[in-house]
């Protein structure tokens, strides 16, 4: 009975707090919705179907940080990789109540704790295979988490959830003869079960199970960074060719795949293909013409589209609307701007309706002014450490603080954002409007977003070098915790030296003490209060500035099948969508 005060079996609980935040989206924007199913999709499956056959079409304006499942954090990625990658759990597909409890995926049931949370056990299901015809085997996974996560810097991508909880010394699979000599923190007692053994107690830990880095791949398989050209399937799709970075990705049936064993991915298309480097706009209009089924990157359309499908009553039935429990911010990177003041400065001046009207406004999402999203438990929205009247910036309180930190006058800095991103670009327009104000001179600096954080905005070297001090971002949860949103944004121990998604590379020996206080607490109302905590600390130190609570405009084509919007990855589940067109 020690599980029902888990964190992972109360996510059906946060589930329910992500979709009643949906509940109040359904306004049509400027056109009217005669048969109500403007944002059917937030909360219901729609037009479903089990109908196979066809090929699925997606677009990105960007790319893939990698296809390799050892080294991706963007939401997207995680969410298509399942196509041809299979993890251990996985969340349960399907929208409304339930959406984001733990299922499991190439396990045979969710994991066995200790009595101290320190040791997990995982058995997988007997006679899974990859696209050749072998077997899947629990050493398999083992190495495929090893890679990601010990690997001396090859991968920069990926979260470290496991580096950072693993019982494990120092460890290299690229050196030496045997990758997993002294590997000894993941038992394999046999070819079908898998022993965690953690440094200290974590209640969360079935949660990072349902992460591409437990995708399996077998020692002999693995071509380090070239992996991501050609990754072996594991699920109902593979390769189609390699994988050519800018262009395109092409998936066909893998044969070798058993449907039997998978209650996550019905596999309805026959291909799937995915365009590279597509001009937001350029998406958008194909989307509604019907020549593309899907934007791969899942955050909605961008400002231009965004407005005309709002004013047009044709189209409200088939545009979904939902909060996407992400939080889109400005980080205020410390080494850059170091003295606290300067970084409140940046908090008072900011114009938070100008912002909140550049990333779309009310269809945008909420103006947000503390760290945690309304579903994460342990947020209190109503708390502000920087008021202003109707959020349009304190420019005195500003000026004070300039003043406190020894610059009266203002100072010079630059701001990154991601190139392909328009909002992001736009809500930094925002903000250097409102900072010039108060005079701190901030340029905009764009970069590829596929690089974004392994090269520019979080490259520690870069940032100093480039007077990085401030960049624009967006986060949301890799589970519906406190911990599961903000750890690896806040925590001192998740620092890299590239990609670091600690942008604002805050390490406060306080907030660093509650996140690890967390993981020892058992009780998820005791959790929440601690996360509610850190969320005050990292306002107070000015790490970042939040925006908005996102919401997203998604359009549907008529095309499509099993469509619902999944909290789980903030976007449609990529999994349960089929096509059918004549």
């Amino acid at each position: 009975m020690r599980k029902r005060a888990l964190g992972f079996v109360a996510l059906g609980a946060a589930a329910s707090l992500f979709l009643s935040a949906c509940g109040g989206a359904a306004t049509g924007g400027g056109g009217s919705d005669s048969d109500g199913s403007f944002d059917l999709g937030s909360t219901e499956v729609v037009n479903p179907s089990d109908k196979t056959g066809g090929t699925l079409k997606y677009a990105i304006a960007g790319d893939f940080d990698s296809t390799d499942p050892a080294n991706t954090y963007y939401a997207f990625n995680w969410n298509f990789s399942r196509y041809y990658a299979r993890t251990l759990l996985a969340f349960n597909p399907a929208p409304g109540e339930g959406a984001t409890e733990l299922i499991p995926d190439m396990a045979v049931d969710l994991p066995e704790p200790n009595d101290d949370f320190t040791e997990w056990t995982v058995k997988i299901q007997e006679g899974l295979k990859y696209e050749d015809g072998t077997e899947i085997t629990a050493e398999d996974i083992k190495y495929g988490i090893a890679r990601a996560n010990f690997n001396g810097g090859v991968f920069t991508e990926g979260p470290q959830y496991f580096k950072a909880h693993l019982d494990q010394d120092d460890h290299n699979v690229y050196e030496g003869d045997d990758p997993l000599a002294g590997f000894d923190s993941i038992e394999t007692p046999d070819d079908y079960t898998l022993v965690f053994h953690l440094k200290d107690s974590f209640s969360e830990f079935p949660n990072v199970l349902t992460q591409p880095q437990t995708a399996p791949v077998p020692i002999e398989a693995d071509r380090g960074e070239l992996y991501q050209e050609h990754v072996l399937s594991s699920g109902p799709y593979k390769f189609d060719g390699d994988y050519e970075p800018g262009v395109k990705l092409n998936l066909e049936r893998n044969e070798h795949w058993d449907a039997d064993t998978d209650a996550v991915r019905p596999a309805l298309p026959d291909r799937i293909e995915v365009e590279i480097g597509v001009n937001q706009d350029e998406i958008d209009e194909r989307l509604v013409s019907g020549e593309l089924d899907v934007d791969l990157s899942g955050t909605g359309v961008g400002p231009a589209m965004h407005s005309r499908l709002l004013d047009d009553e044709a189209i409200q039935g088939n545009l979904d609307n939902p909060y996407t429990g992400a939080l889109r911010y400005v980080n205020i990177h410390l080494p850059v701007i170091e003295d606290v003041a300067c970084r409140q400065a940046i908090m008072y001046a900011a114009d938070r309706d100008s912002m909140w009207r550049a990333w779309g406004g009310a269809e945008g999402g909420d103006i947000a002014t503390n760290l945690l999203p309304p579903a994460i438990p342990g947020s209190d929205t109503e708390s502000d450490l920087y008021p202003s009247a109707d959020n349009k910036g304190d420019l005195d309180k500003a000026r004070e603080k300039l003043e406190e930190c020894g610059e009266d006058d203002g100072f010079k800095t630059n701001i990154a954002v991601r190139v392909e991103r328009e909002k992001d670009v736009q809500t930094a327009e925002a903000l250097q409007q409102a900072l010039g104000e108060v005079g701190i001179e901030a340029e905009i600096k764009s970069f590829p977003s596929a690089d974004f954080f392994g090269q520019y905005a979080g490259s520690q070297d870069y940032v100093r070098e480039n007077n990085i001090g401030m960049s624009v971002s967006g986060w949301g949860p890799d589970w519906p915790t406190g911990y599961g949103f903000a750890s690896k944004i806040t925590h001192g121990d998740a620092i890299m030296e590239t990609g670091n998604f600690n942008t604002s590379e805050l390490d406060d020996p306080e907030v660093n003490g509650l996140w690890d206080e967390a993981l020892k607490t058992e009780d998820p109302d005791e959790r929440a209060e601690i996360y509610g905590r850190i969320d005050t600390l990292v306002m107070e130190n000015a790490a970042i500035l939040p925006v908005v609570f996102d919401k997203a405009l998604m359009y549907r084509s008529d095309d499509l099948t099993n469509v619902y919007y999944t909290p789980a990855y903030m976007m449609y589940d990529f999994m349960a969508i089929g096509v059918d067109r004549d």
